[in-house]
């Protein structure tokens, strides 16, 4: 079997890597992405001042009281106790000790959104045939900004169950998923991305423009893309391109697997060929 890194003891799932506490990262508030208004912009308009507060939430909340909407959005107190009463009546929030958490309508909405939805019914029979066959965790993403926005992820019960989850991101530049979506997208989306600097989660994190540069363009030739260690200490992960049917980039299919188990020509093999079925379904569909 094929080792593509020398087998270290895999880190607590649960715990932040020793490398990304170092760099200093961590939870956080999400910036505003492209395309977004910047905070100051949005206190101007109602909506900007709803999307300010829906937005305080992060992966690592499930519930927040009014003086954290307050602080954490930096809308008006006032301002926050009306717009949450309204978000409550469309069943963008609800109540729930004491405070407030994000309402089963923005996930009702959330899975009609058709860039999300066609891809990941077209994907997940794929995946869930890559999850019997390596017994690994399954990705799937697309590019949202300057970011992987992770639109669906399966494990098995060994499986990664931290640092990724499904509506979360990570960094284009150090994910196997996000070297395919930089490796398949236009060259102003690598510039942007260098532009806004390439900062290390691990020792391993590649930071340097011209060494990811090299490094996609053997991506775009081979169609594959490795991460060893670069998000995390101690795993891996192998991605493939999914085009639609126009032949656009859908997006990227991945494995993770600590370095001990992952095996590249076995696993790449049958990511491959789930790409080439997805992308069949896709074109097929459209």
């Amino acid at each position: 079997m094929t080792i593509i890194a020398v087998s270290r003891t895999s880190p607590d799932p649960l715990a932040l890597p020793a490398d990304a506490a170092q760099a200093g990262v961590g939870p956080r508030v999400p910036a505003p992405r492209n395309g977004d208004q910047r905070p100051d912009d949005s206190m101007n308009s109602v909506l900007g001042k709803a999307q300010l507060i829906l937005e305080a939430f992060t992966a690592a909340d499930d519930v927040l009281s009014l003086s954290g909407l307050v602080r954490r959005s930096g809308v008006p107190k006032a301002t926050v106790h009306r717009l949450a009463q309204e978000l409550l009546r469309w069943g963008m929030l609800e109540r729930a000790d004491g405070g407030y958490r994000l309402g089963l309508r923005l996930f009702e909405l959330g899975l009609r959104v058709p860039r999300q939805r066609i891809l990941r019914e077209a994907a997940l029979p794929y995946m869930e045939d890559l999850l019997v066959a390596t017994q690994e965790t399954i990705h799937l993403a697309v590019h949202e900004g300057l970011e992987v926005l992770y639109i669906e992820k399966i494990i098995m019960h060994r499986g990664l169950s931290a640092q990724s989850r499904v509506a979360g991101r990570l960094p284009l530049y150090c994910t196997a998923t996000g070297k395919v979506l930089l490796a398949f997208s236009a060259p102003s989306l690598f510039e942007a991305l260098c532009r806004s600097g390439l900062a290390p989660l691990t020792r391993h994190t590649i930071t340097s423009p011209a060494l990811l540069a090299e490094q996609l363009a053997r991506v775009h030739a081979e169609h594959l893309a490795i991460e060893c260690e670069e998000t995390r200490l101690g795993y891996a992960s192998l991605a493939v391109p999914v085009f639609g049917g126009s032949g656009i980039l859908a997006g990227a299919l991945s494995i993770t697997a600590p370095t001990c188990r992952m095996n590249v020509p076995k696993m790449a093999g049958l990511l491959r060929a789930a790409a080439v079925g997805i992308t069949r379904t896709l074109r097929l569909a459209g």
